[in-house]
């Protein structure tokens, strides 16, 4: 009797877990890509699609979804839905859409605000086709020079400069030429970085996608570290990795040099060597520019009936009796309008979702408040937009990006600065990253003929600006510029010491135009500033954590999008959409993807056996 009642338990969860991998229809398909159109050159027309401002006759009836904030996790999510026939709505408080992909035109110079380069849009990446998927094959990508990251640490005379190359053998033969005395340390390093991050990168995914209980059982009971040692690595800190491998601080440099806000002490390992290996098969960056993401995903989600609508802002999350996310309430002058859907995404991260969102009532409540001490707010990112009339020949410029550090001890740098005083921190900035939007498009030299632009990107406390919060946008006095010129003249004048020829090409009408963390809430919604979103430390990418930050909230109904759900950066917050699609939809698109891979692959494989 006992064996027939486990035979039929097994059978009926067999037969389940079938259902919910395979049992729904795939929102993919070959047949939805086509050719890319060309590139649309007409502003206004760009703005029918990017800037379509909220009303209520323009918000769609019988609504499957709404989801808050247009950044690339938010669209993901949207246009995975809308592939799958579900109608959405898709709410921005900027003027425009796209959040960290929008681009904005100043004076006749266009800056890119978020994206500077992306990586794995080689062909059939898993990455490019979900891209594919989302613009329904309109993005076209420039791949850029091999030599893609200039790292500089120090000053003077103490001046080092390292080059990272892309390329599946060049980049780790390149580093060893570089440090011929740590070549075994850069050989164990990439092993890390191949079979511990790369290829292990799903099984951290996967926690996120089954059942809360299931995924914490098989890590209490150690289970999954039997299956692969990336849930033990996770949690290993970025320093304790490099100090077993090497004890040249210049090499730890290199294995943890992008920097988003958290010293190697506290971040990942898995998460650090993650994001150098996204650029081993190549850098990126959109052709025509970031706005091209938007552009491209807008129509997929109105193809099914759904919107996107600008300076729409959400003031609140509309729950039920029962305590279920029900809509969302959209401030319209000095009344709100209710737009109801049974389910809500918030693509604006946790902070905002579940502290600023929801009623008191609801966001006290313990279950909220733990979800939310899960996670510390991140590092505000002070960044400055630099204007040239002049060629990237005529700069000396390139595509190639420049990551400056004053000393190879990053964690130490980091500690000093960020207990600086507000008055200390404008001459002591201890790291910037310098990038050329316009040198890495073609089409800018079209678009925007003999002008250059710059992008300038550090890391600051949002305290050292918190005095001005309250104050009008562009309204806040004399003392707030005099600051954030503080900061922006030194940035300026550190790259001016690299690229000499900046200085007097710079447009005096847009000499440095300026985004502290404050011009980040305001137009990007980012809490504190911070454009990464929740601070990506090292108690986050603990395996038990990963498993309980999903993209379900305590709230019925209301889900998490974009970077707080995996990791930071567009690829991270893309993956946060396809989660939370995966989610909402009950159905792992990941599986999806993988088969329409393997598909392309026999496809591929197939026209080249006809040559």
């Amino acid at each position: 009797m006992w064996l027939v009642v486990v035979l039929v338990w097994l059978l009926v969860m067999a037969a389940g877990t079938y259902w919910y991998l395979f049992g729904k229809p795939s929102p993919f398909s070959m047949e939805s890509v086509r050719p890319p159109g060309s590139l649309e050159l007409d502003q206004k027309k760009r703005d029918t699609v990017l800037k379509q401002g909220f009303s209520l006759d323009k918000v769609p009836e019988n609504l499957d979804a709404i989801v808050i904030g247009s950044g690339i996790g938010g669209l993901t999510a949207a246009a995975v839905l809308a592939k799958a026939g579900k109608k959405v709505l898709v709410l921005e408080q900027h003027d425009q859409a796209g959040g960290c992909c929008h681009t904005y035109i100043e004076k006749g110079f266009e800056f890119d605000v978020g994206l500077h380069y992306i990586g794995q849009m080689h062909e059939n990446s898993l990455l490019r086709i979900a891209m594919d998927q989302i613009t329904e094959g309109q993005m076209q990508f420039v791949k850029l020079e091999q030599h893609f990251d200039t790292i500089t640490i120090g000053s003077g005379e103490e001046r080092r400069e390292y080059t990272i190359y892309s390329g599946k053998t060049e980049m780790e033969a390149h580093l060893k030429k570089q440090f011929p005395n740590d070549t075994k340390a850069i050989e164990e390093f990439f092993k890390f970085m191949k079979v511990s991050a790369s290829e292990k990168t799903h099984y951290l995914a996967t926690l996120k996608l089954i059942p809360q209980w299931l995924a914490l059982f098989l890590l209490k009971s150690g289970i999954a570290h039997l299956a692969s040692s990336i849930f033990r690595h996770s949690g290993y800190s970025a320093l304790e990795l490099a100090n077993s491998l090497t004890s040249n601080k210049d090499l730890h440099i290199i294995f943890s040099y992008f920097f988003y806000g958290v010293p190697p002490r506290d971040s990942s390992s898995v998460i650090n060597a993650l994001l150098l290996h996204h650029y081993k098969r190549g850098a990126y960056y959109p052709r025509g520019g970031g706005s091209e993401i938007p552009f491209h995903i807008i129509p997929v989600i109105q193809k099914s009936g759904g919107n996107v609508l600008v300076r729409a802002h959400v003031s609140r999350v509309l729950v039920d009796k029962d305590g279920a996310a029900c809509g969302v309430a959209v401030r319209k002058g000095q009344e709100e309008v209710e737009v109801k859907a049974p389910v809500v995404i918030s693509n604006c991260g946790i902070f905002n979702t579940l502290r600023k969102f929801l009623p008191p009532e609801i966001h006290t409540k313990p279950e909220v408040q733990d979800r939310l001490n899960m996670m510390k707010h991140g590092k505000g990112s002070f960044l400055v937009f630099s204007g040239f009339n002049a060629t990237q020949e005529e700069l000396g410029i390139g595509s190639t990006n420049l990551w400056l550090f004053k000393s190879n001890d990053m964690d130490d740098m980091m500690d000093t600065f960020f207990s600086l005083s507000k008055d200390e921190a404008p001459d002591n900035i201890p790291m910037m990253f310098i990038t050329f939007p316009s040198a890495k498009d073609p089409t800018s030299k079209i678009r925007h003929p003999g002008k250059s632009c710059m992008t300038i990107l550090a890391m600051v406390n949002y305290e050292w600006f918190e005095e001005w919060k309250d104050m009008t946008v562009r309204k806040r006095g004399d003392d707030y510029m005099e600051y954030k010129m503080r900061f922006a003249n030194k940035l300026f004048d550190w790259a001016c010491l690299h690229f000499p020829k900046l200085r007097d090409k710079v447009a005096q009408s847009h000499a440095n135009d300026v985004a502290t963390p404050l011009t980040n809430v305001h137009y990007l919604g980012a809490q504190r500033g911070a454009m990464y979103s929740s601070e990506h430390n090292l108690d986050r990418f603990h395996a038990e954590a990963i498993a309980r930050n999903r993209c379900s909230t305590p709230v019925k109904n209301l889900y998490i999008s974009g970077q707080d759900v995996f990791s930071c950066g567009i690829a991270g917050a893309l993956h946060g959409g396809l989660l939370c699609a995966s989610t909402v939809l009950d159905h792992i698109v990941y599986i999806d993807l993988l088969l329409l891979k393997m598909k392309l692959k026999r496809k591929k494989a197939k026209e080249m056996a006809k040559l």
